[in-house]
């Protein structure tokens, strides 16, 4: 099995430029329309969760909107908060940003009642959450008529082109969703295939209103047989990790499945690949208090 996957920093990096394009741009001018802009006196308060190794706090600083903030950002992984500490360093920001490796429940159980921010983000990170456990705690981390700003939540479909074999690329993707909605984290379930259809419900159910909402997709391909910058390396991950979800999976042939991958992993050497991951934007209220 190739090893790609394995550089989980490199993957973080490579995917940035295709997050850039991906990002809901009516979703983005509704953030910024709605920007809780800081002073000197009052700073905006922001907190990231699942920050990876800064990608986004790089986002938000190069369209300038860091100059009146303070930014907490967590991630679970220590080495994604050296990345994002070593990435971030050239920066002069008025106000560094705080970085943290730790668990988001242990945050929220740290931080309940002693903290409160002005905008909660969450980028490419709760689909990998139990959304109905998860979503009310977060909000007891926003203040009243606070603002949150959810990204890249993915939402069932994952399309590979060229098509090898029709009913054999249609199993794969039907399983590989499959893994989505069955995997556990430390005993309990962390994630959803359909996150984004569904956080319109449950950002309802907790009292959320929605500004804007769009698609966010991912959409990865060659032009004259080269990918932009490093994403054929997102690539090689994104074909790993679909193996490594489905190499024990009962409903395949094992051999049938390694010679799939080769094969798409061959498409990606040849620039001959497409890849396009269906997700959703958000960016919304939290209520004021009553």
């Amino acid at each position: 099995m190739s090893t790609y996957a394995s550089d989980f920093i490199h993957y973080l990096a490579a995917k940035k430029t295709v997050d850039d394009r991906a990002l809901n741009r009516y979703v983005w001018e509704t953030l910024l329309a709605y920007w809780p802009g800081g002073t000197e006196e009052r700073p905006c308060h922001i907190l990231e969760i699942g920050a990876g190794i800064g990608t986004m706090i790089q986002r938000l600083h190069e369209h300038t909107l860091l100059r009146q903030v303070t930014y907490t950002a967590i991630d679970a992984l220590p080495a994604n908060i050296q990345e994002a500490q070593r990435r971030l360093q050239a920066i002069p920001f008025p106000i560094a940003p705080k970085l943290e490796a730790i668990d988001l429940f242990d945050f929220i159980h740290r931080e309940q009642g002693q903290q409160q921010w002005d905008l909660l983000i969450a980028h490419a990170f709760l689909d990998l959450m139990d959304i109905p456990h998860t979503l009310p705690q977060l909000f007891t981390l926003l203040r009243p008529g606070g603002l949150f700003y959810f990204t890249l939540n993915f939402d069932g479909a994952t399309i590979l082109q060229p098509t090898i074999d029709p009913a054999f690329d249609a199993l794969v993707e039907r399983l590989y969703h499959q893994t989505m909605n069955e995997r556990l984290t430390n005993g309990q379930p962390s994630g959803d295939s359909q996150t984004g259809r569904h956080l319109f419900g449950q950002l309802r159910q907790v009292g959320a209103q929605i500004l804007a909402a769009g698609s966010s997709d991912w959409v990865v391909y060659a032009d004259a047989n080269s990918y932009y910058g490093d994403e054929a390396y997102f690539l090689h991950v994104i074909i790993d990790t679909m193996h490594s979800a489905l190499a024990h999976s009962p409903a395949l042939d094992p051999q049938q499945l390694a010679d799939w991958i080769a094969q798409r992993h061959a498409q990606i050497e040849a620039g001959e690949l497409v890849y396009i991951a269906h997700q959703l934007d958000f960016v919304g209220l939290k209520p004021e208090a009553k």
